[in-house]
């Protein structure tokens, strides 16, 4: 048995008698137990975090930084340590676990240079008669603690999307990870515990969906993060209404390969990243291409080329240092997405290639001619399935695009400027790509979506920015 894992309330390792067992979604080994926190443990956590929050504000720029960038020299340092972690609690292949370590150590140090960036701006006030000597300095406060509720698909970098931020404003932060994935948070808090942070602005707590929501509705914590499934963010927005909350949810993101984009090379680096990033994470990522757009001119061409890139990618162990497919997250997981792949089918769509699942592992799928209103075409899979459709030109391209409750990102291959412009504006989608997948993320960037997508931005100014609100003070009979 191996040793079991601390929790963190206020940063200081915690036990308790309850476990829990983490186990390989590829072959069900035991990975590690856990403590879980009792009730006791959670308000411990809660209490400190409100308290703290006058010294959390008041440490300064050189403190957050500081701590920022220890940690993400520690993830640097302990890299392929944490991406073993993540593999083996995860299931992703070594390689998108090591991407994940190094983005969540880029993800620290842009926390940490916003974070000496971070100041205010000032207005003039004495734009009219009656204002004369007046100035505005514009400042941003943190709202309270956040409370970071993390999915299992990213375990180190969506967690560091909500911790980083939070340090890098003053702002109190109580993670809890998804309840199959917590071991990387648990070793996150293990770096937070080396910084000199104020005791009590940061806990790690790995609870079931029971606590989870008295912890959403506690008004000691204003602010709520939450990466996951449009059902519960939307629920947690209707039952807190008085809280400042910040929505990651779901996608069934379009890469559309237009009539421009037809050369040979044009191509094949279209099958291949297409086929790459339908596939990456097992398809388990809200900006995995799912529906793919192609010109009817280039479709003939194209879709054989989609076929043999998706039958290339290398599918098996993650342990594998050249596997590029491993399994989903547990068998019941797998078991749903071959359901929708043979509803899609029974209602008439051509499997081209897989379509079949061993355990928790699903073949990568290529289907065409889905039915619209299927689950494969409406829903996110979040799984490695793509669906394949003929389009008229950048018009109805962009109008399948649009034609979806979901709006997190679209990936344009084209290389006219006029047209990239035009996704830009009519594309109702957080981010448009151009000339590739909508799969890529740049960690400093503004992220997120529209409709049933969620609303806020994670990057890290950006969600600094939600964490916070503005505050004006006025200083009067200046000599301006």
């Amino acid at each position: 048995m191996t040793q079991t894992r601390p929790f963190w309330v206020a940063g200081k390792p915690v036990t308790s008698d309850e476990v829990s067992e983490i186990r390989s979604p590829y072959d069900g080994d035991l990975v590690a137990t856990l403590s879980i926190p009792t009730a006791g443990d959670v308000e411990a956590a809660v209490s400190a975090a409100d308290a703290v929050q006058p010294e959390a504000m008041a440490t300064t720029a050189a403190q957050r930084a500081a701590a920022l960038m220890h940690v993400s020299e520690q993830i640097t340092a302990r890299a392929d340590e944490i991406a073993r972690l993540i593999t083996a609690e995860n299931g992703k292949p070594l390689m998108w676990s090591r991407i994940e370590a190094t983005r969540g150590a880029s993800t620290f140090r842009w926390a940490a240079e916003e974070a000496r960036r971070w100041s205010g701006e000032l207005q003039r006030l004495d734009t009219d008669p009656t204002s004369t000597g007046r100035m505005g300095l514009v400042r941003r406060f943190p709202y309270g603690p956040v409370l970071g509720i993390a999915p299992f698909n990213f375990p180190l970098n969506l967690v560091a999307h909500k911790v980083a931020p939070a340090i890098a404003v003053g702002a109190p932060v109580i993670i809890k990870p998804a309840p199959a994935t917590p071991l990387t948070s648990l070793l996150l808090g293990e770096l937070l515990a080396e910084t000199d942070l104020p005791a009590g602005m940061w806990s790690v707590l790995p609870l079931g969906n029971e606590t989870t929501a008295e912890l959403v509705a506690d008004p000691r914590l204003p602010v709520v993060s939450f990466t996951g499934s449009e059902t519960v963010g939307f629920h947690i927005q209707a039952e807190e209404p008085t809280k400042h909350v910040i929505l990651e949810l779901g996608g069934n993101a379009a890469a559309a390969v237009l009539g421009d984009w037809s050369s040979d090379e044009d191509l094949d680096f279209a099958a291949r990243r297409i086929a790459l990033f339908g596939n990456y994470q097992a398809g388990q990522s809200c900006v995995s291409v799912q529906r793919v757009l192609v010109d009817e001119s280039l479709y003939d061409a194209f879709v054989p080329r989609l076929v043999a890139a998706v039958e290339a990618l290398p599918t098996g162990s993650p342990w594998d240092d050249d596997i590029a497919v491993g399994p989903v997250i547990n068998e019941g997981a797998a078991a749903r997405i071959e359901t929708w792949v043979n509803d899609a089918r029974d209602g008439g769509a051509t499997v081209l290639t897989g379509g079949t699942r061993v355990g928790t592992t699903v073949a990568p799928t290529v289907l065409v001619d889905a039915p619209a209103d299927s689950a494969i075409s409406c829903d996110e899979v979040f799984g490695p399935v793509m669906s394949v459709s003929r389009v008229s030109g950048a018009d109805q391209a962009f109008e399948r695009i649009n034609d979806s409750r979901f709006g997190l990102q679209a990936g344009i291959f084209t290389h006219d400027l006029q047209t990239a412009f035009r996704a830009h504006r009519d594309l109702h989608v957080g981010g448009v790509i151009i000339g590739d997948v909508p799969s890529f993320r740049a960690d400093q960037m503004p992220y997120g979506g529209v409709k049933a997508s969620g609303f806020g931005r994670e990057g890290l100014r950006s969600a600094m920015e939600d964490f916070t609100h503005d505050r004006v003070l006025v200083l009067t009979d200046l000599p301006l």
